[in-house]
Order: C-alpha cells, then sequence, then structure tokens
C-alpha cells in the first residue's frame, strides 16, 4: 500500500509533535509526506500536481495540529482547490473511489476537553464531521482518525511512545 502524508502545519520549525510524527515515518519507502505550508506558503496551490500525487496513492493520510477547534486555513484552501467538481465528485468524479483517508491530528488541550461532559459539549468527532462528510461526498474512505490530545502537557516519554505508534497505525489494514 503506498500512502501520501500532507502535512499541514502553519510553522514546522516550532512544531515538536507533528515534526516528530512527520520524522516517525518517514524511513518507510512505501510512505511519500509532503509539508504542504512550505510547498505553498503563498497559498496556490498546484491542483494538477496534487492530484497526481493522489492518484498515485492508496492512503491518504491529512495530519495538522487542531487550533480553534479546526483545521489549519491551508487544508481548507487545499480542499477548495483540489477536490475539484469533475475529478473528486459529480457524475464523472470519481478519482477518490477505492481510496482510504486517514487524519492525524495533535491537540494542545487534553482529551477531556473534548468531550460531551465538557463546557464545550463537544467531541473531537464531531469536530471534525466536515471532514467525514466530504469523505462521503467524494467517495473515499474515511477510516477512524488517529489523535494525540494534550501534546503541550504530557511527558516526552508518553509523547514519544505515541510517536512510534503513529506508524504502526497509518500502516495498518
Amino acid at each position: 500500500m503506498k500512502i501520501l502524508v500532507l502535512v499541514f502545519h502553519p510553522n514546522m520549525e516550532r512544531s515538536q509533535s507533528n515534526k516528530k510524527l512527520s520524522q516517525s515515518i518517514s524511513n518507510d519507502s512505501n510512505i511519500t509526506v509532503r509539508y504542504l505550508y512550505e510547498e505553498y506558503p503563498d497559498f496556490k496551490i498546484d491542483v494538477k500536481k496534487e492530484q497526481s500525487m493522489i492518484e498515485n496513492h492508496d492512503r491518504i493520510v491529512i495530519q495538522f495540529p487542531f487550533q480553534w477547534y479546526s483545521s489549519p486555513a491551508l487544508f481548507k484552501q487545499w480542499q477548495d482547490d483540489v477536490l475539484e467538481y469533475g475529478w473528486a465528485y459529480g457524475s464523472s468524479g470519481n478519482a477518490l473511489h477505492n481510496k482510504e483517508l486517514m487524519l492525524a491530528v495533535t491537540t494542545g488541550a487534553p482529551e477531556e476537553v473534548y468531550s460531551s461532559s465538557n463546557q464545550e459539549n463537544i467531541t473531537i468527532d464531531e469536530l471534525l464531521s466536515p471532514i467525514r462528510a466530504t469523505s462521503k461526498l467524494i467517495g473515499i474512505k474515511y477510516l477512524k482518525p488517529f489523535v494525540i490530545h494534550g501534546v503541550a502537557s504530557k511527558s516526552p516519554e508518553v509523547l514519544n511512545n505515541q510517536y512510534e505508534g503513529y506508524y504502526n497505525y497509518i500502516t495498518s489494514d
């Protein structure tokens, strides 16, 4: 299985968790890791290049830090530009059929913040539901997200175990 990991982090130099996640998977020849903020700092996305990358992989992993209960802005721009009518959806838009989509998300806040019993009264799955709905529209199989909560407060040992588990998670059936 060929896996494409698209990292949407606006400042990888300052990142600890997303940097370590992408480093933990970079030695596998079946995994292509791309840093989209480095590729498109001006938000001018090469649609044909992105579509070609997707077409040449079986599983697409979208990796990003959760910011203000959502994904970074470039991911939304990428969706708007790349998932074109006639390619990703519509009567002839079937380029993503028989492919899989997985999200890899880090949050600064602990897991209990993203529960239906907390003051926000909303779960991480509910916050990610627009991406799940888009997946259904474009015909890509949505897989259970890989989420690391509380990266700002966990010990390095705990985080390192989670980083090591990332590779197994994104490559497993």
